[in-house]
C-alpha cells in the first residue's frame, strides 16, 4: 500500500513514497542456466550493484508478478553467485550467504529464495536445496534443462516432489519462455506462504551446534545458526575464520573440542554429506524415473571435443575464429568510431578560438572519451563469442582441456578462462578471476592477466611492425611481420606463464588446487540472453575502463600543454603571417598545417611531459631511445592507448594519427640523434615492442587489480615487477640486437 508523506502546508502537493519492493534471491549450482532464467525474467530492467567492502558484483532486476496485489508486483530478483553449497570457499559464495542472511549492507534479507535445480542431474542439486530449505525462508524449486531431461527419457513427478519438499516446484525451460508464468504464480504463492520444514538432518550434530549458536547469541544477537553450522563443519574455513574473529578465539577450541568428540573434522564433513546425499536420494525415490539409460549423443560429442588431440585442434581453430573477429572484422567499426571522434575534435577546433579550453575539450575530453570508445567493437566481438561459447557448453570443456597446461604454471583450468578475457582487455580479465576459490591462485591469475596482449598494444605493434620489420616472407608462405606479431603474442603468455609459476613457488606459496567442473549439456545459445549479458559487460569495461582512462587522458593533456609558452606561440604566429603573404594559395593549406603541427612539437617539448622526457632521457638511452620516445612512453603509462597520438604530436605530423599513418611513419624512420644516427633501428623498435609486451601501461588495470586485491600492495608489486622486467627486455633485445648487426658474418 502506497503511504503518503505528510503535507507540508496547507495546498501543497502530496508527496507518495514508493514501497521498499520486495527482495526474491536466485540461487543454483553453476551451469544450471541462472542467468538465462534471470534474463528471461527481467530482461534489461536490471543493474549491477556494488556491495561495500566486498570485490563482488551481484545483478540486480525488476520482476513483475501480476499474482500479487498491485503496490507489491514489483519485486526486486537477486541474481546470486552460483555455488555448490553454503560453505563460502570464494569471495561471491561469502557474498552470497551474506546477501540470504540480509548482512550484505545492501537491502533486507531475502522474503523468498528461487533455487534452480538441474532436472538432468537433480540428486546432486538437491545437496544445496537441503542447505537453503534449513535457513527459514520461504522457497520454491525451479527444475531447469526440463527439455533435456524430457529428451533423455527421464520423468519427474513435480507435484509428488512438491509435497516431500514442502515447497513449489515448477518445470522451466528458460530459452524457451516455458514454465516463466507458472514461476511467478510459485514466486507469489510462497511469499504469501510461511518458510517450509527445516529439515533436520544432522541430528546428532543438531543438539550441539543449537547449544553452541544460543550461547554466543547472549552477546551476539545477529549470530545466525549456519554461521555455527559450517564453521564447525568446514575446518579452516572462511566462515570459521570469520566466526572467529567476529567471537573470539575461545571458539575455536570449542568447536574443535567438538570435532574430535564425533571423530574429528574429517569424520564430521563425511557426516554431513552422507546425510544430505542420503536424503537427496530418499526424496527422489520413486519421483524420479530414469530414462533407458542408452548413451546419450553427449557422451559421443565429448570424446571428439575432449580429445587430447581432436580437442586441441577444435579449440585452436575456434579460438583462431574468435580472434581474427577480433582484428579483423571490428576493424571498420573502429575505424568509423576514430572518423568521428576525429570530426568532433576538428569541429571543437574550429569553433572555439584557440587556446587551453579548445585543447582541452578537443585533446583531452574527446580524445580521452576516444580512446575508450574506439575499443568497444572488439570488446564486444570478443565477448560475444566468449559468451556464445560458454552458452553453448563449451567453455567448461575448453577449460578442462587447459587443466593440464594451467597445471604446469601451478594454477588449473579455472585460470584459463580469465587469462584467455584478457586478450581484449585486462579489466574484465581480472575480474573474471573471482570464481576461483583459492586466494592465493586468484592472486597469481591476476598478477598474470596483465601480460596477456590485449587490443591496446596492436596500434603500437602494428605501427613499429609495418615501419621497421622487412615485408619478406620465409619459404614463401610465412610472413616475418607476421611472425614477429605471433612472437609478440607468446611472450605475453610465456611472460604470464612463468609469473604465476615463480609467484606459486614464492609469494603465494601453495598446493596446485585440484581442479573439479560439472560439465554442463550442450545447447543452443539463448541470443536474448547473450545479448543482455553483453551489454552488462560493456557497461563494465566503459564504466570501469572508461572513467579511469579518460580521468588519465586529462592528465596527461595538462602534462602535454602546461606551461604553454608564449615565446612559442609568438614565433609560430609570425611564421603563419609570413607563410600567407608568401605562398601560393593552393599549398597555403598544406603550409600551414605543417606548422600548426611544428607549433605542437615545440609546445610539447616545453611542457612538463617534454621536460621529464629529457630528464629521464639518460636512464632509457641503454634502450636506444632519445627524450621523445621516453616522452611517449610515460605518457602511455596511465594508459597506453594515447601514445600514438603523443609520438604524433612529438613528430609535427599530429595528434590525429593511427598505425597506419605514413607521416608518422616517415617521421620515426627519419629521427636522428645530434650525431646524426637514425634514433629508430630494427634493435631498438624490437626493444620497444617488447617494452610494451611486458610493461603494465594502464590506468583502468592498476585499479581492478587494487580493487580485487583489496589492497595496493599487489598493484604496487604488479607495476613495480613488470616495468623493471620491460625495461630489462628491451635492454637485452637492443643491445643483443645491435651487436648481432655490427658483428662480422663469418
Amino acid at each position: 500500500m502506497t503511504v503518503p508523506a505528510p503535507a507540508r502546508a496547507a495546498g501543497s502537493l502530496v508527496q507518495l513514497r514508493r514501497p521498499t519492493p520486495r527482495r526474491v534471491a536466485l540461487v543454483g549450482n553453476p551451469n544450471t542456466g541462472k542467468s538465462t532464467l534471470f534474463n528471461a525474467l527481467t530482461g534489461l530492467r536490471q543493474r549491477v550493484a556494488n556491495y561495500p567492502g566486498v570485490t563482488v558484483e551481484v545483478k540486480l532486476g525488476a520482476l513483475q508478478i501480476d499474482d500479487l496485489a498491485i503496490d507489491d508486483r514489483s519485486i526486486e530478483l537477486v541474481d546470486l553467485p552460483g555455488m555448490y553449497s553454503l560453505a563460502g570457499h570464494t569471495p561471491d559464495q561469502l557474498l552470497a550467504l551474506d546477501v540470504l542472511l540480509g548482512r550484505s549492507g545492501h537491502g533486507d534479507r531475502p522474503k523468498a529464495i528461487v533455487v534452480l535445480a538441474d532436472a538432468t542431474n537433480l540428486e546432486r542439486n538437491l545437496f544445496l536445496v537441503s542447505q537453503l530449505l534449513e535457513l527459514g525462508v520461504p522457497t520454491v524449486i525451479a527444475l531447469t534443462m526440463a527439455d533435456l531431461a524430457a529428451a533423455a527419457g527421464t520423468r519427474i513427478d513435480a507435484v509428488e516432489l512438491e509435497r516431500r519438499l514442502g515447497a513449489p516446484v515448477v518445470a522451466v525451460v528458460a530459452t524457451q519462455r516455458r514454465g516463466l508464468a507458472e514461476l511467478k504464480s510459485a514466486i507469489a504463492r510462497a511469499l504469501a506462504s510461511p518458510a517450509p520444514h527445516r529439515p533436520r538432518l544432522l541430528a546428532e550434530l543438531d543438539s550441539h551446534i543449537d547449544q553452541l549458536h544460543e550461547q554466543l547469541l547472549r552477546k551476539h544477537r545477529d549470530l545466525a545458526r549456519i554461521d555455527v553450522e559450517r564453521a564447525l563443519i568446514d575446518r579452516g574455513g572462511a566462515l570459521e575464520k570469520r566466526l572467529v574473529e567476529r567471537v573470539g578465539a575461545e571458539v575455536r577450541t570449542q568447536l574443535e573440542a567438538l570435532r574430535e568428540s564425533f571423530g574429528g573434522a574429517h569424520a564430521i564433513t563425511e557426516r554431513e554429506a552422507e546425510a544430505r546425499y542420503r536424503w537427496a536420494s530418499e526424496t527422489l525415490d520413486g519421483v524420479v524415473l530414469p530414462g533407458p539409460g542408452r548413451r546419450r549423443w553427449i557422451d559421443r560429442v565429448d570424446r571428439v571435443v575432449a580429445h587430447p588431440l581432436l580437442g586441441s585442434l577444435i579449440f585452436i581453430g575456434l579460438m583462431t575464429l574468435t580472434f581474427q573477429a577480433v582484428f579483423s572484422w571490428a576493424t571498420p567499426a573502429m575505424d568509423r568510431i576514430d572518423g568521428a571522434t576525429g570530426a568532433i575534435a576538428a569541429a571543437i577546433t574550429r569553433t572555439l578560438p584557440a587556446g587551453a579550453l579548445a585543447s582541452l575539450l578537443a585533446d583531452g575530453v574527446v580524445a580521452g572519451v576516444g580512446a575508450v570508445v574506439v575499443f568497444l567493437p572488439q570488446i564486444i566481438t570478443l565477448f560475444a563469442f566468449l559468451l556464445v561459447l560458454e552458452d553453448s557448453g563449451y567453455m567448461a570443456r575448453a577449460a578442462f582441456m587447459m587443466d593440464r597446461l594451467m597445471r604446469a604454471s601451478g594454477l588449473s583450468g579455472q585460470s584459463f578462462i580469465p587469462m584467455l578475457s584478457s586478450f581484449a582487455c585486462a579489466v574484465p580479465g581480472i575480474m573474471a578471476a573471482r570464481v576461483i576459490p583459492s586466494r592465493r591462485d586468484r592472486l597469481a591469475t591476476i598478477l598474470a592477466a596483465p601480460f596477456m596482449t590485449c587490443s591496446a598494444r596492436l596500434p603500437v605493434y602494428a605501427l613499429l611492425i609495418s615501419a621497421f620489420v622487412p615485408d619478406r616472407k620465409i619459404l614463401a608462405v610465412l610472413s616475418i611481420q607476421g611472425l614477429v606479431l605471433l612472437g609478440l603474442y607468446l611472450l605475453g603468455i610465456a611472460s604470464g606463464v612463468i609469473t604465476a609459476l615463480i609467484l606459486k613457488r614464492t609469494l603465494l606459496r601453495g598446493p596446485t588446487p585440484t581442479f573439479l567442473m560439472e560439465m554442463p549439456p550442450y545447447r543452443w545459445p539463448d541470443l536474448r540472453s547473450v545479448a543482455i549479458r553483453l551489454i552488462e559487460r560493456v557497461r563494465i569495461f566503459l564504466r570501469r575502463a572508461g572513467t579511469v582512462i579518460f580521468v588519465v587522458a586529462i592528465v596527461v593533456w595538462a602534462l602535454a600543454y602546461f606551461p604553454h609558452s608564449r615565446a612559442v606561440s609568438k614565433r609560430f604566429d609570425d611564421l603563419r603571417a609570413q607563410t600567407t603573404r608568401s605562398v601560393a594559395a593552393t599549398d597555403l593549406v598544406n603550409e600551414i598545417h605543417a606548422l600548426d603541427n611544428a607549433e605542437a612539437a615545440a609546445h610539447l617539448e616545453n611542457s612538463a611531459l617534454g621536460r621529464v622526457g629529457q630528464a629521464v632521457e639518460p636512464v632509457f638511452r641503454p634502450l636506444g631511445w632519445d627524450w621523445r620516445v621516453a616522452s611517449g612512453v610515460i605518457a602511455a603509462f596511465p594508459a597506453r592507448e594515447v601514445v600514438l597520438a603523443t609520438l604524433g604530436t612529438i613528430y609535427a605530423v599530429g595528434s590525429e594519427v593511427d598505425e597506419h599513418d605514413q607521416g608518422l611513419i616517415a617521421s620515426l624512420r627519419n629521427a636522428v640523434w645530434p650525431d646524426g644516427r637514425p634514433v629508430f633501428t630494427l634493435p631498438m623498435a624490437l626493444g620497444l615492442m617488447v617494452f610494451f609486451a611486458l610493461c603494465l601501461q594502464c590506468g583502468a588495470t592498476v585499479a581492478a587489480i587494487r580493487r580485487e586485491s583489496g589492497s595496493w600492495r599487489w598493484p604496487i608489486f604488479a607495476w613495480c615487477y613488470m616495468t623493471g622486467l620491460a625495461y630489462l627486455g628491451a635492454l637485452v633485445t637492443f643491445q643483443l640486437g645491435s651487436w648481432l648487426q655490427q658483428a662480422p658474418l663469418g
